[in-house]
């Protein structure tokens, strides 16, 4: 029989992993703007429409931070 146990919960770091998830996709997004100059226009519109869902995500994550922080403080 399988013995295995999950492993616990621990959100304590939850808000630092997620500031530095959005600093890196911040990163991310400006790192492709310089590429912009040099990119055809498929490889542009790929791009732009990367850098939308990023900032999707960086706005999702943001919220996430707040809920997290509003946890920890309970």
């Amino acid at each position: 029989m399988d013995q295995r146990k999950p492993n616990p919960d621990n959100r304590g770091d939850n808000v630092e992993r997620l500031q530095e998830a959005v600093q890196n996709t911040i990163e991310n997004i400006e790192a492709t703007h310089e590429n912009l100059e040099f990119a055809n226009e498929k490889d542009r519109a790929d791009i732009e429409r990367k850098n939308r869902k990023r900032e999707e995500s960086i706005e999702a994550m943001r919220q996430e931070i707040k809920d997290e922080a509003r946890n920890q403080q309970d």
